[in-house]
């Protein structure tokens, strides 16, 4: 599923009725700011930073009385390594991503698009390097820290295909921490039997995130 479908299929919770509010609380259009990987964290478990791509989100809402137009804008900074998957040969099968999504907040009423995501369409939006990824089911979690709060850090499996063969997979999902004007969540997947390495290196990259995406 294109990711830009899955964010617009999650729409922006409560905008309908809230809608005659928002235009004067000057929240029409909010953006966050891409997070990254400290760059030594990034040396140390072998991951590069591939690329910041912009998610946005316009809706149109109507009324009797007035029409507001309202833009969410999130960021996703993308890192990628290149492992060595048993029957397929070396690939950039491992994935760590930082989704950062405005906090934005209406009457006590949260409007976060990402924030609402299920773990299938954290799924859906995160995995460019699978195909035909299965359903995700949850295996365990731990406790992380990310800029200083202690998170929980879910662990799934489900199947995946890789360049034609299918795959175990093993996904990260942090719950969200907020740093000053955003919410961040961290989502890591790679191939199951690289788990020994790799889940230490998501946990890691997960600790390391800092508020700026690298140049």
């Amino acid at each position: 599923m294109n990711r830009r479908a899955v964010l617009a299929s999650t729409g922006v919770v409560g905008l309908a009725s809230l809608s005659g509010c928002l235009g004067l609380a000057g929240l029409d259009e909010h953006e966050s700011k891409p997070a990254g990987v400290n760059r030594s964290v990034l040396d140390d478990t072998g991951y590069d930073q591939t690329g910041v791509e912009p998610l946005s989100i316009k809706e149109e809402f109507d009324a009797v009385l007035f029409s507001e137009s309202v833009s969410v804008t999130n960021h996703m900074t993308e890192h990628d390594k290149e492992v060595e998957i048993p029957g397929v040969g070396s690939q950039r099968a491992a994935t760590f991503v930082v989704l950062t999504t405005p906090q934005v907040s209406v009457l006590g009423r949260e409007l976060n698009p990402v924030g609402e995501m299920s773990t299938r369409e954290l799924v859906d939006l995160v995995a460019d390097n699978y195909d035909n990824i299965g359903d995700p089911t949850p295996v365990g979690e731990e406790e992380v820290t990310v800029f200083g709060e202690t998170t929980t850090m879910s662990r799934y499996s489900t199947q995946a295909d890789f360049d034609g063969t299918e795959l175990d997979v093993l996904m990260h999902v942090t719950t969200a921490v907020e740093t000053e004007d955003d919410l961040l969540f961290t989502v890591g997947v790679y191939p199951e039997d690289l788990e020994d390495v790799e889940g230490d290196n998501i946990v890691a990259l997960a600790e390391g995130v800092i508020e700026d995406a690298h140049e």
